[in-house]
């Protein structure tokens, strides 16, 4: 091929593909920080209550909040469950939001089982969107959000946590 054709490709493919070039260097990268990080307040919730009513993040009251995303079926989200449930009382002031992707019926037993239904500051759903795993950018469970009475982020953990250390944050915020 001579300089004149390569230099006509060369020409045809800038004319082409040059605005990618240009775009692919501009173009916005995805954010580095989860949504959590960024927007620290309670997240959008929009789960399903096993009477089939949603739970959203405006029928949540305004007092310290444990959102916790578990599985019924996993063995670290029942030794949390099982910690917590010997706590009950120092929980009580706290409005504990329990999330899960599994099916309903798996939740009904779980609740069931805890005898959850007992006390009034739990509040369970199942996030049939799958909105908070993605939001949180959980990597395991039990994944526990904790926020202050404004709403505010105090911190977050992720697979079994020993429940003083939830309790500290909780009187330190």
């Amino acid at each position: 091929m001579n300089l004149r054709r390569r230099l006509l490709v060369l020409a045809l493919m800038l004319t082409a593909f040059g605005p990618m070039l240009v775009w692919s260097q501009t173009a916005p990268s995805a954010p580095s920080q989860p949504p959590f990080k960024r927007f620290p307040t309670l997240p959008p919730l929009e789960l399903v209550t096993p009477d089939n009513k949603p739970l959203t993040k405006a029928d949540l009251k305004k007092q310290s909040t444990l959102i916790m995303y578990f599985s019924p079926s996993c063995d670290h989200c029942v030794a949390e469950m099982k910690e917590i449930k010997k706590r009950m009382e120092e929980f009580r002031k706290i409005q504990v939001v329990m999330a899960t992707y599994q099916p309903m019926e798996e939740l009904k037993e779980f609740i069931k089982e805890y005898e959850l239904e007992k006390y009034a500051n739990f509040r369970m759903g199942r996030d049939e969107k799958f909105l908070l795993p993605p939001f949180y950018a959980m990597k395991s469970l039990p994944f526990l959000a904790l926020y202050n009475k404004k709403g505010e982020l105090i911190t977050t953990f992720e697979g079994t946590t020993r429940i003083d250390k939830v309790l500290e944050a909780f009187k330190k915020s």
